[in-house]
């Protein structure tokens, strides 16, 4: 009989460990699968009017390079022409928040006297939904009107995103045309589009996705705390021995 039970107690040990294992899985592919936390506007840095800070990646969808080179070129435009214009990428917006709700805001807390915001253009991406919107200071809106804020915004930004969530190409984009118009030059317009083919979506898009990541989290975690607890006590009280 304590043959037997030698011969058990290692298998049951093993038996724990692979439960453990499976829990140690479970909570990675919660983390890997899991939405992204949202970003509200009390969360983003203090900028204020004159300060070289161009761009802000919180949804880190840019490369060094991009970064690297948009600064420079923004940087740039403040130098000759004393206008300013902030880049931001966020990955979602917080509960009841929109696009232009949350770049209003922003704007308001980065410049907030009419001093400050004469000369401010502010650019904010959701990369979860991929909305986007432009805030403009006074003085600029002779320059920067409505309608190019809206083609930027609607056109130019869109078109690279459509095409696969090129983020990097976006934010190019989208600064080249705004320092052109802020520097005085004509607007270059937005880019061309071959409407030729018309392909149906066959992927699912970002909502889709994050609601089939939770769900799929949800039904893992009930699986698993209902097995690993009953498993664990069925065989700490030995009932392989019954």
């Amino acid at each position: 009989m304590k043959q037997i039970l030698h011969r058990i107690t290692p298998w049951k040990a093993g038996f724990t460990g692979i439960l453990l294992s499976i829990a140690a899985i479970a909570l990675a592919t919660l983390v890997a699968v899991a939405p992204a936390a949202a970003t509200g506007v009390y969360q983003m840095p203090i900028l204020h009017a004159g300060d070289r800070t161009w761009t802000i990646d919180d949804a880190e969808v840019l490369s060094r390079l991009t970064e690297g080179n948009l600064s420079k070129a923004l940087n740039a435009l403040q130098k000759d022409t004393g206008n300013e214009v902030r880049l931001v990428t966020i990955r979602r917006l917080d509960y009841g928040e929109t696009i232009d709700s949350f770049t209003e805001k922003l704007f308001e807390k980065w410049f907030p006297t009419p001093e400050e915001e004469a000369h401010q253009t502010l650019l904010v991406v959701d990369t979860l939904t991929n909305n986007s919107a432009i805030r403009t200071g006074d003085d600029l809106k002779s320059l920067l009107t409505a309608e190019i804020s809206e083609s930027v915004a609607q056109e130019t930004l869109q078109v690279p995103l459509r095409e696969g969530d090129k983020y990097n190409q976006a934010l190019t984009d989208a600064s080249d045309r705004m320092i052109a118009v802020l520097s005085g030059q004509p607007d270059p317009g937005p880019p061309i589009v071959d409407t030729s083919l018309n392909i149906e979506r066959t992927f699912a898009t970002a909502e889709e996705t994050d609601t089939g990541n939770a769900t799929m989290v949800v039904i893992v975690l009930l699986v698993l705390a209902t097995v690993i607890p009953m498993a664990t006590y069925y065989f700490y009280q030995g009932g392989f021995l019954q």
